[in-house]
Formats: C-alpha cells, structure tokens, sequence
C-alpha cells in the first residue's frame, strides 16, 4: 500500500517564499514574471498560497536564478519559524 503524503503546508510555504524574496529583491511580480518569460498572473496564482498552481522544477531554478539565491533557499523557507508571516 502506497503511503499518503501531504505537502500542502510545504507548497503553501515555498509560494510564501518566491513573494518573500522577491520582494526582497525589489521586484514586482511583473518585473519577475518578465525575466522568467511567464505572465504576471502566472506569477500571482503561484505566489498566492490558497491557489495550488503547481511549479516545475525547471521553474523553480530559473526563480532561484533571477532572485540570487540557491534553489534550497525557497525550499527551506518557514515563514513562521524564520519569524516572517
């Protein structure tokens, strides 16, 4: 029997996470969204942690890339362990 798993709370956290360092940044989701060559709205429904938009890997990297950082980072964010909300 295959196990069960639940990542909701670690997508909800990663979404959390593109915003956060984005914003960090300085980049407005349309700046962002450009440099990916993906729609602002796309951007939003990712960045938004009630809308389960799902992310490629290969999207992922290219985020890390354009914000600077390693891809980990967005993947270890807690916002409320990391004292953000």
């Amino acid at each position: 029997m295959a196990r069960q798993f639940d990542n909701e709370a670690r997508r909800q956290d990663l979404y959390r996470a593109i915003g956060y360092f984005r914003k960090r940044k300085g980049l407005s989701q349309e700046q962002l969204a450009e440099e990916l060559g993906i729609s602002r709205q796309h951007l939003a429904s990712i960045e938004a942690p009630n809308m389960d938009r799902g992310l490629s890997l290969e999207l992922l990297f290219n985020i890390a890339d354009v914000l600077e950082i390693e891809p980990y980072v967005l993947l270890k964010f807690r916002p409320n362990e990391d004292g953000i909300v």
